[in-house]
């Protein structure tokens, strides 16, 4: 194809092309490309604008594979062994059925309201192929409101209408969207926010529509094979550690040594800190995303991890700061002084804290990875916020001024062609779920009115420096405790409360920035702006809806659902937002991080001040010697935020997801730059598809139906899987 003969393969391609005017795609290729080196090689750097892309195929198999992932990755949430099925699982089976479609449906013309349109307008095209997936890539994540729904009803049985529940989850999901629109000029437009996961898929996108010339070289395999034997052999290697063989996921092989050893378990330990772990298992890598994640990012989080997990930890726990001894070394449980489990019904009465019956009873305690995670969180936010201001603020205050005339890239130039989403859509649909979160939470006393517009105002404010982190870096720092941490003590002692404020807060800037994330790869893909819109907003609103239904289904079906005796439905995600409504809503800040009644872990708000200070001397080093390159990548929001998901994550998930990351994104680059090129991004496609696919067949064909795999030392059915008994249990002499 004419129109395809300037896309970018990698830099070898056009010296091995027979084009007869190699020199001339030479020249557009350094004139007319991406400045960014990842998008130059990933992305194609024309568009064809004939392609269509508004088909019946695109909603009807949009539209369904929403509501099936919804369906199933909500399932598996609840489950002990979380999966979620995502981008590369729909793109590889909606690919056949697209191409089938396109073969027996009719080409007749209809006409409806003036426009006419068929039912098959050719052969099945790339931008169809997009916008599948991205109406199921922007719901792949379980609606995060849900959790409320279940915690009322299993937690604190107060189970509110259906109703109630969906408009809680269509307003915490949508609003996020509306916002989307006011920052579009800031993250999807400007060539360095490049968001490297969507290079993965722009990459998978290219292999299954064969689009990139294959080259004359015997020796290169395509990428089409390539995506193929890789997504093959990990579906294969998946059924060890997901069904065969659990313990080589988790090979903590220096715990074997003495596993009854209390501190060389914790230290060792799967369910410890993990130090030697090693984990022959993809899916334990995917919270670093390896292949995807820049380098200087993984440098970032390495040095980060490192300080918490492996010195702070041990120094806090084994020097009995905060009596940690009574408690395991890492744990998402509440405790009593005494180590029992914290049982959150002998205080509040009607959900709400009793004061005499808490100061009677005894004050919380948590282990000190758990209260080390909250400051170094503290501490993350503050410097995302000091950060971005001083390496971002100039260009922030430069793009709030330009017009159109801005300069622009290839990608932008050639998106110019399609009619941008006026503002005013995005506004309207900002004041419908607005007006409708107000409902929602006075009608059914979620939290007061002017909660929601705090909450509200948190997100606002730090979707701009978050988006710009994760634009650059593919690490999102999370607004999950800083919501917590004022409503806590606005409104202390009410833990529904709480947890609606920080799904308002938190929620609206995570969706606000996953929308943002897939109108950037559409930028990539050529997907026009308005078409991208309405297929984001019809299926989130079905997700919304199958999500709830879902879980609801699940609730009132499952017995013991979210308790040991449930399994495999114990809700691990589930039970840690439940310890956090305990926290910071039922107790309250105050009570847990300040100084009343008994409250010991007050230094750890110093973790605001401590980060807002650490950027400043980084920055102002980086001016002094511009000639340092190292000064200009160190990133400290990457930095702090590197133990922000633990727990529920575990520190080996990182240990060997950052061990992946340096193989492939230093060493292979560095060294085999021609192979990372062409074939990075894709291999982390294949690998999720791989899994992704195993384990949905493990699942539906053996364990749904109670088959189970023998009993041997790989897959033991007492014990942890990794045989170290006391890596998740308290200190023993």
């Amino acid at each position: 194809m004419d129109k395809e003969e300037a896309i970018v393969d990698d830099k070898f391609d056009y010296e091995k092309s027979d084009h007869p005017d190699v020199e001339k795609h030479l020249e557009l290729q350094e004139e007319d490309n991406s400045p960014i080196e990842e998008v130059r090689v990933t992305v194609p750097n024309t568009d064809d604008p004939s392609i269509p892309c508004n088909t019946f195929r695109m909603w009807f198999l949009g539209l369904l594979f929403t509501a099936i992932i919804s369906f199933v990755n909500e399932f598996f949430y609840l489950r002990q062994t979380t999966i979620s099925i995502g981008y590369s699982v729909v793109a590889l089976i909606s690919l056949p059925i697209g191409h089938f479609m396109a073969r027996v449906l009719p080409t007749t013309q209809y006409s409806l309201f003036g426009h006419s349109f068929s039912l098959n307008p050719g052969p099945f095209s790339i931008k169809e192929h997009v916008l599948i997936g991205t109406m199921t890539a922007c719901n792949t994540g379980t609606a995060y409101a849900v959790d409320i729904v279940i915690l009322q009803k299993l937690f604190y049985n107060d189970e509110k209408p259906f109703i109630a529940g969906l408009l809680l989850v269509l307003t915490t999901q949508i609003t996020g969207f509306a916002l989307a629109g006011s920052i579009r000029k800031f993250l999807v437009r400007p060539a360095h926010m490049i968001w490297p996961s969507n290079l993965v898929y722009a990459s998978l996108f290219r292999s299954l529509h064969h689009i990139t010339e294959e080259p004359k070289d015997a020796h290169r395999m395509s990428r089409m094979r390539y995506f193929l034997l890789v997504t093959l052999g990990s579906f294969i290697w998946y059924w060890f550690p997901g069904y065969i063989f659990p313990t080589v996921g988790v090979l903590s092989w220096i715990c074997w040594i003495s596993p009854n050893n209390s501190v060389l378990s914790q230290i060792t330990g799967s369910n410890g800190l993990g130090v030697g772990t090693i984990a022959l298992d993809w899916s334990a890598y995917t919270i670093v995303q390896p292949l995807v994640t820049p380098w200087f990012a993984q440098v970032n989080i390495i040095i980060g991890f490192v300080l918490v997990v492996y010195i702070m930890v041990p120094w806090a726990y084994y020097s009995n700061l905060w009596n940690s001894k009574n408690y395991p070394i890492l744990s998402a449980h509440l405790f009593q002084e005494n180590g029992s489990l914290y049982d959150k019904d002998k205080v509040l009465v009607e959900n709400v804290l009793n004061e005499k019956l808490y100061q009677e009873y005894g004050p919380m305690r948590m282990d000190s990875f758990f209260a080390l995670g909250y400051g170094v969180g503290f501490a993350g936010l503050a410097a995302t916020l000091v950060h971005v201001l001083l390496y971002n603020g100039k260009e922030m205050v430069q793009r709030w001024k330009e017009s159109r005339q801005e300069t622009e890239d290839i990608h932008s130039r050639l998106m110019r062609v399609y009619p941008e989403v006026p503002q005013w859509w995005y506004g309207i649909l900002f004041v419908i779920t607005l007006g409708l979160s107000f409902v929602t939470c006075i009608v059914w006393k979620y939290m007061p009115w002017w909660a929601v517009l705090l909450a509200l105002a948190i997100a606002i404010i730090f979707v701009l420096p978050v988006g710009i982190v994760q634009a650059v870096t593919n690490q999102q720092p999370g607004l999950n405790v800083i919501t917590e941490y004022v409503i806590g003590y606005m409104l202390p002692g009410h833990a529904i409360a709480n947890v609606t404020f920080k799904t308002y807060g938190y929620i609206v800037n995570v969706q606000a920035l996953q929308f943002v994330s897939d109108l950037k790869l559409g930028h990539y893909m050529k997907i026009p702006p308005r078409i991208m819109y309405m297929a984001q907003l019809i299926s989130t609103i079905i997700a919304c809806i199958v999500n709830l239904a879902t879980a609801t289904w699940l609730v009132n079906t499952r017995p013991n659902i979210c308790t040991d005796d449930g399994y495999p439905f114990t809700c691990r995600n589930t039970s840690t937002f439940y310890s956090a409504s305990v926290i910071w809503g039922a107790i309250g800040p105050a009570r847990v991080f300040g100084s009343k009644d008994g409250a010991i872990y007050s230094t750890i708000q110093w973790g605001f001040v401590i980060g807002a200070i650490l950027p400043i001397p980084f920055w102002l080093a980086a001016r002094k010697w511009p000639n340092v390159k190292w000064l200009k990548l160190v990133h400290l929001p990457v930095l702090l935020a590197a133990t922000s998901n633990m727990p529920p994550y575990l520190p080996y998930m990182y240990s060997n997801g950052l061990f992946v990351g340096f193989i492939f994104m230093f060493l292979i680059r560095r060294y085999r730059y021609g192979w990372w090129s062409r074939y990075n991004y894709l291999t982390s496609a294949a690998m999720d598809s791989g899994v992704a696919i195993s384990s949905l067949v493990i699942y539906f064909a053996l364990q749904n139906q109670e088959t189970v795999f023998p009993t041997w030392w790989g897959n033991p059915t007492e014990g942890p899987q990794d045989h170290c008994p006391l890596g998740s249990k308290r200190y023993v002499e």
